[in-house]
């Protein structure tokens, strides 16, 4: 069985008065993400971790920010295109591991929707997929509350 490896990472500033999305949900925060789309920071780095496991290139060179239909799109459609492309390329996801760096609010209760969410859109189990959330101890622009972060592992395998 051929099995690949995809990394993503993804960062956002965060602004007063813009919604949050982290996962495909929204997030009760006082603060959001800015970005070109709803910013979803956790599927930005699962789309990055997917086309570089089958060396796509990254969401932006699919999904450019200087393209006004990607303008407010909802992050989950982008992650569907991209199961899309791994799909068509023969592979499917193994497993997903996950982490979001935010300092507030605090995710645990948002998670087993996030999980829930990605995984329809993959079309896999929830054991597929490993979501974790962490501070960064209020150091860095994390801990500040200036912006958040995720990064995405993935493991694929060669359809039969």
């Amino acid at each position: 069985m051929e099995c690949r490896i995809g990394y993503g990472f993804d960062v956002h500033e965060l602004k007063t008065g813009l919604n949050l999305f982290i996962g495909g949900i929204k997030i009760l925060h006082t603060k959001g993400c800015v970005a070109h789309s709803d910013g979803d920071v956790l599927i930005h780095a699962i789309c990055d971790a997917l086309l570089g496991a089958v060396s796509l290139g990254d969401i932006g060179s699919h999904f450019p920010d200087s393209n006004d239909k990607f303008k407010d799109i909802d992050s989950k459609i982008l992650l569907k295109r991209v199961s899309g492309l791994l799909y068509d390329k023969g592979y499917s996801l193994i497993n997903l591991d996950s982490t979001i760096c935010l300092q507030k609010p605090k995710l645990q209760e948002y998670i087993p929707e996030m999980r829930t969410v990605i995984a329809d859109i993959l079309n896999t189990n929830t054991d597929n997929v490993s979501i974790k959330a962490t501070t960064t101890e209020k150091l860095g622009f994390v801990g500040k509350e200036k912006g958040i972060t995720a990064h995405a592992v993935v493991l694929i395998k060669k359809l039969s």
